[in-house]
């Protein structure tokens, strides 16, 4: 075969660039745009429909062998699904399962070490036939690992190896030449989310638990940052005395950067806070500073959170009272540390 007819279009097999994108090159591009998503919709559809109503069984084997996997989930594969089993390896350490990729080239030549008699191996080639992992797949069966075969033929020597078949077969690619992997790796690819997904509820995998797996991400932030960890504290946190003058508290404000100073007892408890706004406030309203006391002025009961609060619970509090600072009080009500809204900027709580 000569052209693959794609949307009434012939296209050569030879590789030709147009001197320019003209109109007819938009065209055709949007064309195969298009194209290209319909087939890989279609691979994943089709999929879906032979797992519901074919291979549910076998999917549900895979899962059941995964989970009771008392080792790990080791991934391997070459070429093109090579670099679908390393995402796959990736996506189900990332939701629970502990997995990682073993290059099936590189298995044969020390790599097979990874390798456990308790771990689970998925083994990903279309054509089932990938001799790198015909190589190592004997010796896998041998040492006792599960073997699980991700493939497009249900005949193919790696179908017949496996403890598990999955067949991800494609009525075509998306490749207008239909050779380059497209749609079959759209296919397995889909297939291995969905094996993470299944695992991930089999395992009761929550938002804490992924954030404990990603936490440098926003998430992890979110949910593994406490108060105690971006507070300020020690001389860091702006506070005077119940009988300091008012003076003396803008001094401590300037002093410290925070825009405001919390107000203490003799027991080291906040009893007040005063702002920066709360002094525009009240030059709005009063002339004559030189006799006020912090006391006269202050905010008394101010708004506090625990250290060992998360840190996005302050994030709540300011968002709902409209407010940049918090104190932060220990359990016996003692000033401990100090919060600012910039605080949790910079740890990207926010």
């Amino acid at each position: 075969m000569n052209s693959f007819i794609l949307s009434g279009m012939s296209v050569p097999h030879a590789k030709t660039v147009p001197a320019t994108f003209d109109a007819n090159s938009t065209t055709r591009a949007l064309q195969f745009a298009s194209a290209t998503l319909q087939i890989e919709a279609d691979a994943i559809l089709a999929l879906k429909k032979r797992i519901s109503e074919e291979t549910g069984a076998q999917f549900v084997k895979a899962v059941s062998l995964l989970l009771n996997c008392n080792g790990r989930v080791v991934v391997s594969g070459i070429g093109k699904s090579g670099h679908i089993a390393r995402k796959i390896a990736s996506t189900l350490a990332s939701t629970g399962t502990p997995a990682l990729f073993v290059h099936a080239a590189e298995a044969s030549h020390g790599d097979l070490g990874m390798i456990t008699a308790s771990d689970a191996l998925i083994a990903i080639s279309y054509s089932g036939e990938a001799g790198e992992l015909l190589a190592i797949v004997p010796i896998i069966k041998r040492m006792g690992a599960t073997l699980i075969a991700i493939t497009g033929n249900d005949a193919s020597s790696l179908a017949q190896f496996a403890d598990v078949h999955l067949n991800v077969k494609v009525d075509q690619e998306a490749c207008p030449l239909n050779l380059a992997p497209t749609a079959s790796t759209t296919a397995t690819l889909a297939l291995g989310d969905a094996l993470a997904m299944a695992l991930l509820d089999a395992r009761g995998f929550g938002e804490e638990d992924f954030a404990r797996s990603h936490p440098g991400g926003a998430l992890g932030r979110r949910l593994l940052t406490h108060v105690r960890d971006v507070m300020r504290t020690g001389d860091a946190i702006p506070t005077v005395a119940v009988d300091a003058t008012l003076y003396s508290a803008l001094l401590e404000i300037s002093k410290k950067g925070m825009a405001m100073t919390a107000v203490v007892d003799a027991d080291g408890k906040a009893i007040g806070v005063f702002t920066d706004g709360d002094l525009r406030r009240l030059i709005e309203n009063k002339q004559d500073f030189s006799t006020l006391s912090i006391a006269d002025v202050m905010h008394a009961n101010p708004r506090s959170v625990q250290p060992d609060q998360l840190a996005v619970d302050a994030v709540d509090m300011m968002e709902e009272f409209r407010i940049n600072q918090l104190l932060v009080n220990n359990a016996d009500g003692k000033l401990v540390g100090a919060l600012h809204i910039h605080d949790l900027t910079r740890a990207k709580v926010i």
